[in-house]
């Protein structure tokens, strides 16, 4: 992949620009927030297994298109997955696309390249835990993030430990129970993001800056640096993470508060459990 390559389908749910060392992937589904679909993860699995052990790649710029991260997780076609008809048959897909997801987020963590996400707009659910496993996290100071599965009645349970390592237990269980949005300098405040720029060329000028710094490092050096880092800070094994965090969604979803929550996201609707105190 090089000179200034494209993903060659019209379908693809992502999009793929190379400028020299430094290769540019869009989550490209704009029209639905870059809502995270299967194919999405397999686009973007594909594209890190192809470049692992291409070290004339050194950037990875992670970022959506429309001026939005990623609002997670595509709503419509887990209420559709979490109908007792879909849990029926050989192999659920519910289970094995949330480990999927776990799987991308966790080849992201570990490529040898250094990874930028840049958060402009939302990063929802699935869209925090993507920025969670960049190396720098840029965000736009008026953008918003949350973990809102307990909103829809489900879990944040793949992307949580890659949340917690990013800014800890605390913090994670506080945004994890109660949904609390952030913006981007509150997200700065508590490490989820490490660069908040107050506009759009602000923005853009944080991320050049960003990658010439990267540029002036070693490629070998910082891929072994990667490698080190997460063992030292003692990270848990992500094959057991991925099973426990994938039966515990599955539960979640196919289960009454998961089955209202998503339906009533569908219907734009409040779920009956929402009882504000006035």
């Amino acid at each position: 992949m090089s000179g200034s390559e494209t993903a060659p389908s019209e379908a693809s749910h992502i999009r793929i620009e190379r400028a020299g060392p430094v290769l540019h992937l869009w989550l490209n589904r704009p029209e639905a927030r870059n809502a995270m679909t299967r194919q999405m993860q397999r686009e973007i699995l594909a594209l890190f297994d192809s470049i692992r052990d291409d070290r004339s790649v050194r950037v990875v710029v992670i970022r959506g298109a429309g001026k939005t991260f990623s609002a997670g997780g595509d709503i419509k076609n887990m209420q559709a997955a979490g109908s007792p008809q879909a849990a029926s048959g050989g192999i659920d897909e519910l289970r094995e696309g949330n480990r999927r997801g776990g799987l991308m987020l966790h080849t992201i963590n570990t490529a040898p390249q250094v990874v930028i996400a840049v958060v402009e707009g939302f990063a929802l659910g699935g869209g925090v835990g993507l920025s969670c496993v960049a190396d720098i996290t840029i965000a736009h100071a008026r953008a918003s993030f949350a973990l809102t599965e307990v909103t829809l009645g489900v879990v944040p349970a793949t992307i949580s430990p890659f949340v917690v390592a990013r800014i800890g237990l605390t913090q994670a269980r506080y945004l994890g129970v109660t949904g609390a949005r952030l913006t981007g300098e509150q997200a700065g405040a508590i490490g989820m993001a490490q660069i908040v720029a107050e506009d759009d060329e602000k923005l853009e000028a944080e991320l050049k800056a960003a990658i010439n710094r990267i540029l002036r490092c070693a490629p070998q050096a910082v891929a072994e640096t990667k490698r080190l880092m997460p063992r030292a800070a003692g990270v848990l094994e992500m094959e057991t993470i991925r099973d426990l965090a994938a039966d515990a969604f599955v539960r979640a979803v196919r289960g009454p508060e998961g089955r209202e929550g998503t339906l009533a996201f569908v219907e734009k609707r409040k779920p009956g459990w929402v009882d504000v105190i006035e």
